[in-house]
């Protein structure tokens, strides 16, 4: 169970988006994503009331003098960037926020403009099709408060030009009132809409951000208890090894190999942090470097033992072939020193291309493997652990006829 829960934190790391990618596809349900939304949902509601606001004005050019035009283009050239901006996504907030400023001043400004002589006064202005795209503009630019102040005071605003510019007689205010009280309707749902969503997309990002975090510290845990596991390791293969191996020393030759392996644990311990690295090096391994590898150990401990290769061809990540090779060297070391390396036989066996099985069997006298204690390290953490950490497995098997340990991987 500890490997599956190693294995299932890492997945669950790899698939969280860092920083950099959020908002990019449509999966991503953010706040910057969100902004992103309202901005092109924003750009296309003022295109459409934008293009009825011009033709209102064309239909008006026959009465188009200096002042018109000046509103006209006080009120277009903003919005037009705007648009823009909304659909670039940049200088969103400022385009906005232009626009929703110079929309209240052109209103306030509409009485001065209107040519009471010509009956203009009884039509409805074309600047009305915009008062909403005002209440779009702040609900981008502003801040909760004054985009709610916006919804409410751009209509009141439009009501009370068009009441003045009908000097407040009676026919003015029901349907002034009507036009005002829908704008004002509208314009609270926009607001509280986008408010929706926004509080939405930032309670995802909080669970997200902790999700994250939380992630992050499981996967810390789990590096940290790995890389325990690879130094208890590391300490009984290397230095325990060296030190067992002087004391018994009783000839030159024994002698010598006992200095070799104490100048490679001084090494190793030297560079640990590389030798973590290496051990997660995951380019693929072929099950004949392995075995080339456990031959090599037979060799320089002047074994002799039958190694077989079953199965087709196979290849493993580099990190599982490290590990599947450091806990056969202790396999073998443990045949030699307890069962004097009586009958010793290793199988390398592969049922697939990238399924791989170790097997070392020797005919000692044998152990009880559920009565090794905790503090020893050569079955548990040189074998048992070293495989679980590659999300491996172990199985030793011993009796009074010999012991069987089985080291296996295959991908999950």
């Amino acid at each position: 169970m500890p490997d599956e829960a190693a294995r299932s934190i890492r997945e669950a790391w790899n698939s969280i988006p860092s920083p950099g990618e959020v908002g990019v596809g449509l999966e991503r349900f953010t706040g910057q994503r969100m902004e992103r939304i309202l901005a092109i949902v924003g750009a296309i509601g003022s295109a459409a009331l934008g293009v009825q606001a011009l033709l209102g004005a064309i239909t008006r050019l026959n009465r188009l003098d200096a002042p018109h035009l000046a509103i006209l283009i006080m009120v277009f050239g903003p919005l037009l960037w705007m648009i823009a901006a909304c659909v670039a996504g940049r200088w969103v907030r400022q385009a906005s926020g232009t626009f929703a400023v110079v929309y209240v001043l052109a209103l306030l400004l509409w009485p001065v403009v209107v040519d009471r002589s010509a009956g203009e006064a009884s039509n409805q202005p074309w600047i009305f099709f915009l008062v909403n795209i005002g209440v779009v503009a702040a609900m981008l630019a502003f801040p909760p408060r004054l985009q709610f102040a916006w919804a409410l005071g751009v209509p009141l605003v439009y009501g009370y030009v068009r009441l003045e510019q009908g000097d407040f007689t009676q026919g003015y205010w029901i349907t002034t009132g009507f036009d005002v009280s829908f704008t004002v309707i509208l314009g609270m749902v926009i607001i509280s809409l986008a408010w929706m969503f926004r509080q939405i997309a930032a309670g995802v990002d909080d669970a997200r951000a902790k999700a994250v975090e939380s992630y992050a510290a499981a996967a810390a845990a789990s590096a940290s208890e790995e890389e325990r596991v690879a130094m208890a390791a590391l300490m009984h293969d290397s230095v325990l090894a060296a030190l067992i191996a002087a004391e018994r020393a009783g000839s030159e030759r024994e002698r010598t190999l006992a200095v070799a392996m104490a100048r490679e644990a001084l090494t190793r311990l030297a560079n640990t942090e590389a030798s973590i690295a290496q051990e997660g090096n995951d380019e693929p391994v072929h099950r004949s470097q392995i075995v080339a590898e456990l031959r090599r150990t037979l060799s320089e401990q002047g074994a002799d033992a039958v190694v077989e290769e079953r199965g087709g061809p196979a290849a493993v990540p580099g990190r599982v072939a490290r590990a599947m090779v450091l806990a056969g060297r202790q396999a073998i070391g443990n045949a030699l020193a307890h069962a004097g390396g009586r009958g010793l036989h290793i199988i390398a066996e592969s049922a697939n291309a990238d399924r791989l099985t170790l097997t070392v069997i020797d005919a000692g006298p044998g152990f009880d493997p559920d009565a090794i204690g905790e503090d020893r390290l050569g079955i548990r953490a040189s074998i048992v652990a070293r495989m679980a950490a590659v999300a491996g497995s172990s199985d030793i098997r011993s009796d009074a006829e010999g012991t069987i340990v089985e080291l296996s991987w295959e991908p999950s």
